[in-house]
């Protein structure tokens, strides 16, 4: 596939998710709920700090480690966008990337994250977590860099083993 389609990609779930934003900020009171699907409901909710809040206090601190993580999650997509090889790698950074650039740029323009899905469970504490597309993405993108990274280094050990008995072989025929 090729890597602008990559780009395009991100871009696209960027804007998505921004939409998500606005439309949330517009037509939701804050502390209205309604039920989208399901378990799933819609409510707007501003988070200034990390996830679930962590560092809300300092909203510099906040700002910056998401520009960092940004920022390195965007060199290592340029990095694997150079290679031939690693569509899942690929899509697993584009999903990452999307979303990290999402949550940061709500932290510069708006100086908060604004969430908007969360869903309908037993556990209290669970049922007040509420989610934006971003977050959904980057943790997808983990899931898949994860796996990716789980198949390629059995694929690398099978490799050395495989090695390491062609030189036995060589070894013994001499």
């Amino acid at each position: 596939m090729n890597r602008k389609w990559f780009l395009i990609e991100t871009a696209g779930l960027f804007a998505a998710d921004q939409l998500l934003k606005t439309y949330a900020e517009q037509n939701l009171d804050k502390k209205e709920e309604r039920k989208l699907a399901g378990p799933v409901v819609l409510r707007r909710v501003h988070n200034k700090g990390l996830c679930l809040g962590l560092l809300s206090g300092n909203q510099t601190v906040v700002r910056y480690l998401s520009l960092a993580a940004a920022g390195i999650v965007s060199v290592c997509q340029a990095a694997a966008l150079f290679g031939r090889k690693g569509f899942w790698k690929k899509q697993g950074l584009a999903l990452m990337s999307a979303g990290a650039w999402s949550n940061t740029f709500d932290r510069f323009a708006r100086g908060c994250v604004v969430d908007y899905a969360g869903f309908k469970v037993k556990d209290p504490e669970i049922a007040k977590i509420t989610y934006n597309l971003g977050d959904f993405f980057i943790a997808a993108g983990a899931v898949i860099l994860s796996l990716c990274s789980m198949f390629s280094t059995s694929n690398k050990k099978k490799e050395k083993i495989q090695r390491t008995e062609d030189i036995e072989e060589q070894r013994q025929e001499r």
